[in-house]
C-alpha cells in the first residue's frame, strides 16, 4: 500500500459540489454485510448499473444487466457463498461494495453513483485482496464490465479474454480479468 498523500474528492451532496481534500486514505470504513444489507444492495447495484455503466452500454443492456439483482433470493444465496464487504460514508451509509469467494473469484465491486473516482473502489479492491491472501489463493479473476476495465487495469490487473455474458435476456460484452498475487 502506498505510504504518500494521495488527492481525493468528496462530494457534498448538499451543496452538489466537489472539493478536493489532501489525505492519506479516503473518509470511508469497510464493515460486512449481512441479509439486513440486501435492500440496500439491491438498489446501490441497480442505480449503479443504469447510472454508471449507461456510459458504455445501451439502455437496453444496463435495464437488463440492473434487473439481474431484483431478486432477495438471489441476493441472500449470493451472501451465502461469497464474502461481501461493504463501504460506509461518514454517515455509516453504505456507498459501494465488493465480494471474493474462497478460491479467489471477486464476484462484485460496485460503487454508488456519487462515490466514484474518491477512493471507495480502491478501498473495497484492497480489502477483497487481503481477503484473497487470508484465503491462500495466488491469483485473483474476475468478470470486468466495459465500464470497470480501465480501473482494474490500473491496479494490475490482465485481460485474459473478451466474452459475451448473459445478464437476463441479454449478452453483455465483459472482460475475464487476472491478477497474480506476489508470494
Amino acid at each position: 500500500m502506498k505510504e504518500k498523500s494521495e488527492n481525493y474528492r468528496r462530494f457534498s451532496t448538499a451543496k452538489n459540489a466537489c472539493q478536493k481534500i489532501e489525505s492519506p486514505s479516503p473518509p470511508y470504513k469497510l464493515r460486512k454485510l449481512s441479509e439486513e444489507d440486501i435492500p440496500v444492495l439491491q438498489t446501490l447495484f441497480r442505480e449503479t448499473v443504469l447510472h454508471v455503466n449507461a456510459r458504455d452500454y445501451t439502455r437496453e443492456e444496463v435495464e437488463d444487466w440492473a434487473s439481474c439483482g431484483e431478486s432477495a433470493e438471489h441476493m441472500k444465496d449470493l451472501l451465502a457463498r461469497n464474502d461481501y464487504v461493504a463501504a460506509l460514508n461518514e454517515r455509516d451509509e453504505i456507498i459501494g461494495f465488493s465480494s471474493m469467494n474462497a478460491e479467489g473469484y471477486l464476484h462484485s465491486l460496485f460503487v454508488h453513483k456519487d462515490y466514484q473516482q474518491v477512493g471507495v473502489g480502491s478501498l473495497l479492491l484492497s480489502a477483497v485482496e487481503k481477503r484473497a491472501w487470508e484465503y491462500g489463493v495466488s491469483e485473483i479473476t474476475s468478470e470486468v464490465s466495459l465500464t470497470a476495465r480501465p480501473f482494474f487495469e490500473k491496479r494490475g490487473y490482465e485481460v485474459v479474454k473478451v466474452q459475451k455474458r448473459r445478464a437476463n435476456r441479454l449478452e453483455l460484452t465483459n472482460f475475464v480479468m487476472r491478477k497474480r498475487l506476489k508470494d
